[in-house]
């Protein structure tokens, strides 16, 4: 293993702590022996396909300083390559991290441990989802979920957690239940109803809301959440119990574990990491030990 770390910053993370980042975890490779180089990109193409030149070049890790939506950029340049990935998580959600097990927010002790699993040689494998556009760590998320996404995006006048907040009360106002049709691992088509659907390889997104509160990423299947046709008042109910994961034993809901799936729905947006995939539909499938992993 060379002991160049490339560190792929997204200096606009968290409001810019992503650039005040990127020295105190770059100081912590150092103090361990090793050489840092920084990649930035102009925009998110211009990054990715640096982050991918430095992975085509050799580099000992790539180390994401941002958050989900950088963590997302860089599995697309390692996902399916012998090139660690490791995470200093400065974002907003940084539900990947999270789910590793990794600071949060402690750009320091982030790097600290990048540069443990690094001497020991003990970057772990994890499983990825997979659809045709994109590679996954944590939730693709459809239905509710999304729709919220869809309205906190175009809410350009308020920022942060609030922004997702009222976006959530606004989507509550409108809602409906989602006519989705859904194959699980090729089997024939189920037309359900249904609040959401969220196939999850990691357990939290939105910033630790435990939506697949069982999942384990690396036993080769997803874990799938269906949140069944629920009333306004129960979705009240229901959706406050996903910050702790207690909403798997409501009736309405129901988890299904799958290597694939597929769903099929009108007027649905599907985000994966957070980021927008594209309308349904969207095939989905669990690739084991996809990535390796700078986590303890």
């Amino acid at each position: 293993m060379t002991s160049e770390i490339t560190l792929f910053v997204n200096p606009t993370a968290g409001s810019g702590r992503g650039a005040r980042a990127a020295q105190p975890a770059a100081s912590a490779l150092r103090d361990a022996g090793f050489s840092v180089r920084t990649v930035l990109g102009e925009d998110a193409d211009d990054a990715l396909r640096r982050a991918r030149e430095a992975v085509a070049q050799g580099t000992g890790a790539l180390i994401a300083v941002g958050g989900d939506g950088m963590m997302s950029l860089a599995l697309q340049a390692v996902a399916g390559t012998s090139t660690p990935l490791g995470a200093v998580a400065v974002g907003t959600g940084n539900d990947f991290a999270r789910a590793l097990g990794l600071p949060i927010r402690d750009p320091a002790a982030a790097g600290r441990v990048a540069a443990e699993v690094l001497q020991a040689g003990t970057a772990r494998a994890i499983d990825l989802g997979r659809t045709e556009e994109r590679w996954f760590g944590s939730v693709l998320a459809s239905g509710f979920d999304s729709r919220v996404n869809d309205r906190g995006n175009r809410m350009r006048w308020v920022g942060g957690r609030f922004k997702y907040d009222l976006a959530i009360l606004a989507e509550l106002a409108s809602f409906r239940p989602v006519p989705y049709r859904v194959s699980f691992d090729g089997g024939p088509p189920a037309e359900i109803e249904a609040t959401l659907i969220a196939v999850g390889n990691g357990t939290t997104y939105g910033g630790g809301m435990r939506i697949c509160a069982d999942a384990v990423m690396d036993d080769g299947l997803f874990d799938v959440t269906v949140v069944g046709d629920c009333s306004r008042t129960t979705l009240l109910k229901v959706f406050p119990k996903v910050y702790r994961g207690t909403h798997i034993g409501h009736p309405k809901v129901t988890v299904h574990r799958v290597s694939s799936i597929e769903l099929v729905a009108a007027g649905v947006t599907a985000y994966a990491d957070g980021e927008p995939l594209g309308a349904l539909p969207v095939r989905a499938t669990c690739v084991p030990g996809a990535v390796r992993v700078l986590a303890p």
